[in-house]
């Protein structure tokens, strides 16, 4: 062998192994892969095993748009091979570096192509590409790659136009032959169009007929490997099985040799993998670095109105593939004018060659969505932050009901999608002016009756709704919320009178509306950084923290989406916030470092 086999491409299935909704189990250079189509077509090459216990993902569950191992229920999204959902802790979001191993993946010649480090492209093999490829039987051989295309230069077999002279030329074989004796009674001149290290091409010549084969061989183990072979020109339709078992029979008999000789050699020494370490942290971490991080580029692939005043936008990436994100995530977008924006994706499982947000016209625009739905073209290019999840939704309750104020729609529409697609019931309630004002009708409509829509109704009207739909709390219950502030307000009020316990009751508020009162001055101690430091009137914590050093990461930095959280070891927070619910305010325990004050004159945080 010449080449590095672990920067080259290699066949490692074809495509009839990876039909819709299975898993194939593969392995390449000693190491194990769950090779997937998902329904969007992309073929997922990963190691083959979960990140938990490390069950084979062989056995798992390819639903079309996850893959779920069969052990601990943990799902993988299409691309990405991200952690989406964690069974054992279902209010969390996975964290990011929850991720497997992926590897590329080319369909070319009905094969899947793949490779530890691979460099380039995979083969381009003109006769291949100038004809219409046609898949031959994989075989299977116990014996390196290198003495499998040694022996391959020597198979013999016939033109298909010339199969039945060829058999009837030939004496009776078995696939004990000895490759040196089959068809050499037949016309057929077999010669060797080319060789490298895992692949022979052949052409059979005979009665003004040729057919010419290229074999490729799968190193799945330094003595175990896989001969693929294509036929150049796909047989007539009605030749198609002969021309199999004519192939079949001599590549039997030409394995028999392979492994006759490989029995007779030492064992060579089996090729050991390296795998990942599991990550430590399950729930979703803080990013480090400071602040609002463009750390992607995207272009817009596709802007389009849907619905009134609404702009969607789908994002695809420059180079590469998204991030995994999960239902309630959303992204930070960096505009043209220097703003920097959240919102929610609203993809479903599966969709992740793109995200895909919905932008509301606000009347009072301070720049930000005024500057996406006037300034910002397809074709254009955005910087935008990797996907946080603040608003991770529940998949073990008894009953979830999603309930969207507007443009709030947005991040529920992701959850309702992954329960629909999981068929565990939920209600989605949608308020709005009219249906014109429903974003993403077509997503809406394809939930069917688990969709209930509340049109033009006045303020009291909504709230004597909402009364209404939270009536009655059952234990493993739980409520989703989205929408402008006075909704949300409404619906925990009526849901605590309800007797909805707080945590069962999920928001997500678009901005805060509180008025921010940053009078006060008091010192904060760092616990773990032997630091005191104070915050003056009309500073934030975050912004004297940063000042000093210390890396806190931000989004919104008004209190909404919760990324700027610190833990409180001692004092008595101000909360100023709308991301904390009641009984965490009163717990104190933490506090949203951009708004927040504090009341005590001195607080300790775990920083």
């Amino acid at each position: 062998m010449t080449a590095d086999p672990f920067t080259l491409w290699h066949p490692v299935a074809s495509a009839h192994d990876v039909p819709y909704r299975h898993v194939h189990h593969a392995q390449l250079l000693g190491r194990e892969l769950a090779v997937w189509r998902a329904d969007d077509d992309f073929v997922n090459v990963w190691e083959n095993r979960c990140l938990h216990r490390g069950v084979r993902l062989s056995i798992g569950a390819n639903d079309g748009t996850e893959l779920r191992c069969q052990y601990h229920g943990w799902r993988y999204a299409n691309r990405s091979a991200g952690c989406t959902y964690i069974p054992a802790h279902p209010a969390d979001a996975p964290a990011r570096t929850i991720c497997n191993r992926t590897f590329g993946s080319v369909e070319r010649y009905g094969l899947i192509w793949s490779g530890e480090s691979p460099v380039g492209d995979p083969p381009v093999i003109d006769a291949l590409e100038a004809g219409t490829p046609f898949g031959l039987r994989n075989l299977p051989v116990n014996a390196s790659a290198e003495l499998a295309v040694r022996h391959l230069q020597t198979h013999r077999f016939a033109p298909s136009e010339r199969l039945d002279a060829a058999l009837d030329a030939a004496p009776a074989q078995t696939p004990d032959t000895p490759s040196n004796e089959r068809l050499d009674t037949s016309p057929a001149q077999v010669s060797v169009d080319r060789v490298d290290d895992y692949s022979v091409a052949l052409t059979a010549r005979a009665g003004g007929s040729q057919s010419s084969v290229v074999f490729f061989v799968q190193p799945v183990d330094s003595g175990r490997c896989v001969i693929r072979g294509v036929l150049t020109e796909t047989p007539p339709a009605d030749d198609q099985l002969a021309v199999w078992r004519h192939h079949a029979t001599e590549l039997n008999g030409l394995v028999v040799m392979i492994e006759a000789e490989a029995a007779s050699r030492p064992a060579p020494e089996p090729m050991v993998p390296v795998l990942q370490q599991v990550p430590l942290h399950l729930a979703e971490v803080p990013d480090a670095p400071a602040g609002p991080q463009p750390a992607l580029r995207v272009q817009v692939q596709r802007k389009f109105e849907t619905a009134a005043g609404v702009a969607a936008f789908e994002l695809a990436p420059l180079e590469g593939v998204l991030p995994t994100f999960q239902p309630g995530a959303h992204i930070d977008v960096h505009l043209p004018n220097g703003l920097v924006r959240q919102y929610s994706l609203t993809n479903g499982p599966g969709e992740s060659s793109r995200y895909r947000i919905g932008v509301k016209l606000e009347p009072d625009s301070s720049g930000g969505s005024r500057c996406l739905h006037e300034t910002v073209r397809e074709g254009d290019v955005l910087a935008i932050s990797e996907p946080r999840n603040n608003f991770p939704l529940r998949r073990d309750s008894n009953r979830t009901i999603l309930v969207a104020g507007g443009i709030g729609i947005t991040p529920l529409l992701a959850m309702a999608q992954s329960l629909d697609r999981m068929s565990l019931a939920f209600e989605l309630h949608c308020f709005a002016q009219s249906g014109d004002h429903i974003a993403f009708a077509e997503v809406v409509e394809g939930l069917g009756r688990s969709v209930v829509r509340h049109l033009g109704l006045s303020p009291d009207e909504t709230v004597a709704e909402i009364r209404r739909l939270v009536v009655g709390y059952e234990t493993f219950a739980n409520l989703y919320v989205c929408g402008p502030g006075p909704m949300l307000e409404a619906v925990r009020r009526e849901a605590a009178a309800a007797g909805w316990p707080d945590d069962a009751v999920h928001f997500e508020y678009f901005k805060n509306t509180n008025e921010i009162d940053d009078s006060s001055t008091f010192e904060v101690a760092l616990a773990r950084s032997a630091m005191t430091v104070t915050v003056p009137a009309g500073a934030t914590i975050l912004e004297v923290l940063r000042g000093h050093g210390v890396i806190m990461p931000s989004s919104c930095e008004q209190g909404a989406c919760g990324t700027c959280v610190a833990t409180v070891l001692e004092g008595e927070p101000d909360h100023q916030d709308v991301y904390l619910n009641d009984s965490e305010h009163r717990a104190g325990d933490r506090i949203m470092t951009c708004v927040s004050r504090s009341s005590s004159d001195r607080l300790v945080l775990d920083l």
